[in-house]
């Protein structure tokens, strides 16, 4: 079976700095490095990482640093056949800053990310009926979004939301997820809600629930995450690790957990995975090319003591969906 991405796809601009400027500031930079990146890009090249079938739909521009994106999801065995190629605008770019404590903070030009439209996704699921799971993120047009989800819904296609960035999602949204997986930053924009703790985070996901989303998890960092199932909830530690770049550690996340609702793993269980992967990812450069392999996340757990939980045949080849 197939986990399928609708999503961004760009081109990664990092600047290493040891300090933010001020406003109208000047600062010198230590390093400039240029890596493939986009949320979808990202969490379809995750799910690849553990050899499974992945089909990325997204839009890249025609041009040079598309053409080289392109390549780099390939080399990643991900599907790109309903990938646009958009002749309106130039492929996306994403300008990251990354201090010296490995936080994080970019700007992002949508560029042909912005050309993928409604229409656009409705191929994918005509033309094939092999996807299992339905991964989608926030970086492309809401209505392209949400029509994925209409048609995954229609087809019994299991929906994970991830309502990243926080300013591109609304409740409608909410409607055909199966789960969704907010940061912080996130389930404020969205619930007016402040996770600050544990107590916070189930409250947020009891309203989650009120609205619709029966499943959660709430992420809060280095406070690890809450998984809401079921009118139950569990608190899932975090990963201690020497951080060098947390870029792409939500995307490493959740490229992992489609994989695991692809094999229909406990919540729970595939909770503290995805984890683990998200957390070794911090200690790689480049939020796609620091993304782990399936040999290095099955070394990981053997240290931590944790179960590398896939490899099980898919839950949906024994006749389970959703």
């Amino acid at each position: 079976m197939t986990i399928s991405v609708v999503g961004s796809i760009n081109n990664d601009i990092v600047a290493v700095i040891d300090q933010y400027p001020k406003r109208g500031d000047t600062i010198f930079g230590k390093e400039i490095q240029y890596f493939p990146g986009g949320k979808g890009a990202n969490q379809a090249t995750a799910a690849a990482r553990f050899e499974k079938h992945v089909r990325m739909i997204g839009a890249v521009g025609s041009d040079y640093y598309g053409e080289n994106l392109m390549k780099s999801l390939d080399s990643s065995n991900v599907d790109t056949r309903f990938v646009k190629k958009s002749e309106k605008y130039a492929t996306g770019t994403a300008i990251v800053a990354i201090d010296s404590t490995s936080e994080n903070t970019m700007f992002v030009m949508k560029g042909a990310n912005e050309d993928l439209l409604p229409e656009d996704v409705e191929p994918p699921f005509r033309e094939t009926n092999d996807t299992s799971v339905l991964l989608v993120q926030m970086e492309v047009p809401q209505e392209t979004v949400i029509r994925s989800m209409q048609l995954a819904k229609e087809r019994n296609i299991y929906t994970i939301l991830d309502p990243a960035p926080a300013e591109g999602i609304t409740v409608k949204a909410l409607e055909y997820a199966d789960i969704i997986t907010p940061n912080r930053q996130e389930t404020y924009h969205m619930l007016g809600i402040d996770v600050v703790n544990v107590d916070t985070a189930v409250h947020a996901a009891r309203t989650f629930e009120s609205m619709g989303v029966k499943n959660s998890i709430i992420k809060m960092a280095d406070q690890g995450s809450v998984v809401y199932q079921n009118g139950d909830w569990q608190h899932i530690p975090a990963i201690s690790v020497e951080a060098v770049d947390s870029v792409g550690a939500g995307d490493a996340f959740a490229g992992t957990l489609a994989c695991c609702m692809e094999e229909g793993i406990d919540l729970v269980k595939a909770a503290r995975f995805a984890t683990a992967v998200g957390a070794l990812k911090v200690t790689k450069v480049g939020a796609q090319v620091g993304i782990p392999y399936k040999e290095e996340v099955r070394e990981f757990c053997s240290q931590l003591g944790e179960e590398y939980v896939l490899d099980k045949e898919s839950a949906f080849e024994r006749g389970f969906s959703g």
